[in-house]
């Protein structure tokens, strides 16, 4: 689990490390230059790898793909996709769920797929 507290260049450091990546070869792993790479490691960098790359990183570090990329300040491709089919509800929907507990959402999650399968059948 990513630690939010922490930059995301000092958590990517801290796991590539962990799981014993040296800078360069986890550069090619994810497709950057190893001078971009420890330039966002050392939070030298303005804009983070993309969502698409901040995936790739989390999945070769083991850890969640959706923490990563939210820690990275950016936002996963398919969620963009779903806030443009309902520009005014998903937004709605989300200020709504702000401040629910992580319990709370998953509760939200589970009925709204509930819903979703009532509209399949």
């Amino acid at each position: 689990m990513a630690d939010i507290a922490k930059p995301f260049g000092r958590m990517l450091r801290e796991k590539r490390i962990e799981k014993g990546f040296s800078l360069r070869k986890f550069a090619e792993l994810v497709d950057l230059s190893p001078t971009y790479l420890s330039q966002v490691e050392q939070g030298k960098v303005v804009k983070p790898p993309t969502a698409e790359r901040v995936k790739k990183i989390a999945e070769l570090l083991g850890e969640s793909a959706d923490q990563w990329i939210a820690l990275a300040g950016r936002m996963p491709d398919d969620l963009s996709k779903i806030i443009r089919k309902e520009p005014e509800e998903m937004p709605s929907l989300l200020r709504a769920a702000e401040g629910l507990t992580a319990e709370q959402l998953r509760a939200l999650t589970n009925r709204a797929k509930k819903m979703k399968g009532k509209d399949n059948d």
